[in-house]
């Protein structure tokens, strides 16, 4: 009789689906985007990063183990003004020859809603040379391979930062009693990625 259940229960995990495994994803720049806004004056200046790479480790059935990290070019600022961007690359911006890297890296991982595929991904964020602690609002948009095979994932996430706590306090008084330039700096990335090969683990 023994004999009899320990087989039954040995058959039964046989044909149990396993546990579901974390991959690797690696971002996709040529189908990605790192974004932001910010006041100027009356309006919203746009601009975006052209150079970012990153990873986010990621299991659809245990979103709160989620692991991202993530890394800009700092020069390679664009908001389609030349002189602008030159100017956001000194010293009175970003100062990118002393501080090259935008960085990012996530500490935990809250408020996870798989039914809407949502959570809070906490970080910090290192830029010029100041490291703060940022919750980006994530998204998971889906996953299914490419025409070619490649296995891909879609993510979005945003955020809104004060860039003087990053130090970027460069601004310009106006005769209204106002500023030229806002200090809420909204955030907007979306990602796809591609899952590493043989990256899949428990």
């Amino acid at each position: 009789m023994r004999v009899r259940t320990w087989l039954l229960a040995a058959a039964a995990l046989m044909v149990m689906p396993g546990p579901a495994l974390a991959k690797t994803y690696t971002v996709d720049r040529d189908h990605s985007a790192v974004s932001f806004r910010i006041r100027h004056l009356f309006t919203e200046v746009q601009g975006r990063f052209l150079e970012f790479q990153g990873t986010i480790v990621f299991d659809p059935a245990k979103p709160d183990a989620t692991q991202v990290k993530g890394a800009i070019v700092a020069k390679s600022i664009d908001t389609d003004n030349q002189k602008r961007d030159d100017h956001l690359r000194t010293a009175e911006f970003f100062d990118v020859a002393q501080f090259p890297d935008i960085r990012f890296e996530s500490t935990q991982v809250t408020d996870v809603d798989k039914a809407a595929n949502t959570a809070k991904i906490h970080g910090n964020l290192t830029m010029r040379g100041v490291t703060k602690p940022v919750v980006l609002k994530a998204k998971f948009v889906g996953e299914a391979a490419d025409p070619w095979g490649n296995q891909k994932a879609g993510f979005n996430a945003e955020t809104t930062i004060d860039r003087r706590e990053w130090a970027l306090t460069w601004n310009k008084a106006l005769e209204a009693g106002n500023v030229l330039v806002g200090n809420d700096v909204t955030i907007r990335i979306d990602v796809e990625a591609q899952v590493d090969a043989g990256s899949a683990k428990q």
